[in-house]
């Protein structure tokens, strides 16, 4: 398929810049890949469609606070740092991005907080952007984190234009979220509210959880028409045993299987066995999904509504169908549903 098959109209007006008011009561369109036919929904009802030993699969990735400001040495420019991930915790090495970056040379030491809480110095020239840094910290690895925490920002999308506040630092995190490493939040999973996720336990609904570290990758533009030509960013996944164990059951059990989010199905779609389950795995994966693909794990997911010519789109019209996924946008948009990763959900079964 081509890039230009993933383009549509998307009014400004419907790019979500805040949370819902509860975490389960966004909006939900279901949507039915064997007809295309639509319902409308809120998400909370998402408990209608599930039963005993189904299975949800879960990304318990958890957001740090990526975004951090510095002065520079000696003109004491403001400079954006924001944290991509750590290369060397010994030596405290990071993967970053610097705006601006034309200001930012191999050499050059930032300086963070008002009692430069942390310094750092520019060791390497990645990309046009990119650039290696190393903190020059001497206490211990507890400590670090937490001056990071103190310095950095919850890492919104940089489409919403204002400051993160101390509700981006609890909405923009899954209730369940475990093990720090993620730049962005998996966003699909940020619906699911603590008594949502109990009447579904109730309901006999189990829980599988794998991890991914979302990267910023997962959001960059594909820039060619052939999509085979695109590459995705590598990014890491864990899956356990014990979790590979509770999704496998509800495979042999024809019990539905539903993929919480475009991160929990690339995790999924990267550690499938010959025999079509899934296998423990700690690996990097850069696995690109767009049709047609055939899919092993799931049948059924849940996503949020993504930006055009998306590799997140990408997978959803391979997972729904593009006709189907493609029809449903333009219904979502005159029903002015609420775009990207603050915004409403879709359920696809």
């Amino acid at each position: 398929m081509k890039l230009s098959q993933f383009k549509f109209n998307l009014p400004e007006s419907l790019i979500a810049h805040t949370p819902s008011d509860q975490r389960d009561e966004a909006r939900l369109m279901v949507l039915h890949r064997d007809s295309g036919k639509i319902e409308h929904k809120v998400f909370k009802d998402v408990l209608d469609y599930f039963d005993d030993q189904d299975v949800m699969i879960l990304n318990n990735t958890k957001v740090f606070p990526a975004r951090m400001y510095g002065n520079k040495e000696k003109t004491g420019a403001t400079i954006e740092v924001f944290l991509l991930r750590e290369l060397n915790k010994e030596l405290r090495l990071w993967d970053v991005l610097v705006d601006p970056a034309r200001k930012i040379r191999v050499g050059n030491k930032l300086y963070f907080g008002d009692d430069d809480l942390l310094i750092a110095e520019v060791v390497d020239n990645t990309t046009s952007r990119g650039r290696t840094i190393r903190f020059l910290f001497d206490g211990t690895d507890e400590e670090f984190r937490r001056n990071v925490e103190i310095l950095g920002e919850t890492p919104l999308p940089k489409y919403i234009k204002r400051k993160a506040t101390s509700e981006d630092k609890e909405r923009y995190q899954t209730i369940y979220a475990k093990h720090e490493g993620a730049v962005a939040a998996p966003t699909a999973g940020l619906h699911f509210s603590r008594e949502l996720m109990k009447r579904l336990e109730l309901k006999g609904v189990e829980f599988a959880e794998v991890t991914l570290h979302v990267g910023l990758g997962t959001f960059r533009p594909v820039e060619v028409e052939d999509l085979t030509k695109h590459k995705m960013d590598s990014e890491q996944i864990i899956i356990e045993e014990k979790q590979a164990n509770i999704v496998n059951r509800a495979i042999e059990r024809k019990k539905r299987v539903c993929a919480v989010g475009t991160t929990s199905m690339r995790a999924i779609e990267s550690a499938v066995s010959a025999s079509k389950s899934l296998k423990p795995i700690n690996d990097w994966t850069s696995k690109f999904i767009f049709p047609p693909y055939d899919f092993s794990i799931a049948n059924c997911m849940i996503t949020n509504f993504h930006t055009p010519e998306s590799t997140l789109l990408m997978m959803i019209a391979a997972f729904g169908g593009y006709e189907n996924v493609m029809n449903a946008y333009e219904i979502a948009i005159k029903e002015k549903y609420r775009f990207y990763s603050y915004g409403d959900a879709m359920l696809i079964i």
